[in-house]
């Protein structure tokens, strides 16, 4: 099933859907006893959302202990890179919700002696099997969603989980990505795009292009699609809940 949320600006798409995963989350925790799997993007406007998020924790029903956090994609650079999305993200969240190395699976960095391929491999064996409740996903101009690109080796067909990806078309060229296949086994898929620029690849994504990556990522149960006024120009707006 495909929802369309419509935010008027950037900043109320940002307070709104803050609101939105903190009351799922904890929708969720009641609903099972086990941990809820979130799997983070970077980005600008995935960033504001955590900063947001992050406000909310104190005051709400979550509980930190049954949250375990995953990754979509990151750049193959060392911990202490700026260009890391682990460390953006973790920076936010950290100010109110507490962060350890057991509930926190951060794709590997370019520390050592192993690229991006056997690093990816680490990774696919950390994740396992593992469902994600909750997938975040940002949409590039061209489509790309986690570092899956179009009309590139990243987007074609693959058995793996977790890939490397040695040419990405955008800096840093080294990345580590889940595939398609693992994104899509997510139970529910949300799409975070604001901006202008990135209308057209909301539109055709939405619609389904499968020359796109954003068009055949899709959730088990569900796929939001939230955006802002800008984001949603080229989808009807009848299509859109408000």
């Amino acid at each position: 099933m495909d929802v369309i949320e419509r935010w008027a600006t950037g900043a109320d798409l940002t307070e709104g859907v803050a609101e939105r995963l903190m009351a799922r989350l904890v929708e969720l925790q009641a609903a099972t006893e086990g941990p809820v799997h979130l799997c983070l993007t970077g980005g600008r406007i995935a960033n504001r959302i955590y900063d947001a998020f992050a406000d909310l924790v104190p005051d709400s029903d979550l509980d930190p202990s049954r949250i375990e956090l995953w990754w979509g994609d990151e750049r193959f650079v060392p911990t202490e890179d700026p260009d890391r999305n682990a460390g953006h993200t973790l920076a936010l969240l950290a100010r109110t919700l507490p962060v350890t190395s057991a509930h926190t699976h951060s794709m590997p960095a370019a520390d050592g002696i192993a690229d991006a391929d056997a690093s990816a491999l680490t990774y696919a064996k950390e994740l396992g099997d593992t469902v994600f409740d909750i997938c975040l996903l940002g949409l590039g101009e061209d489509g790309h969603v986690a570092s899956i690109f179009p009309n590139h080796p990243s987007f074609e067909p693959t058995t793996h989980t977790v890939i490397g990806v040695n040419d990405s078309p955008k800096p840093p060229a080294s990345r580590i990505s889940l595939t398609v296949p693992t994104l899509s086994r997510s139970r529910e898929v949300w799409f975070l795009v604001a901006g202008a620029d990135k209308a057209d690849a909301v539109a055709r994504s939405h619609d389904g292009d499968e020359s796109l990556p954003g068009g055949v990522v899709r959730g088990r149960e569900k796929t939001l699609w939230l955006l802002d006024r800008a984001a949603a120009s080229g989808i009807p707006y009848h299509d859109c809940t408000f």
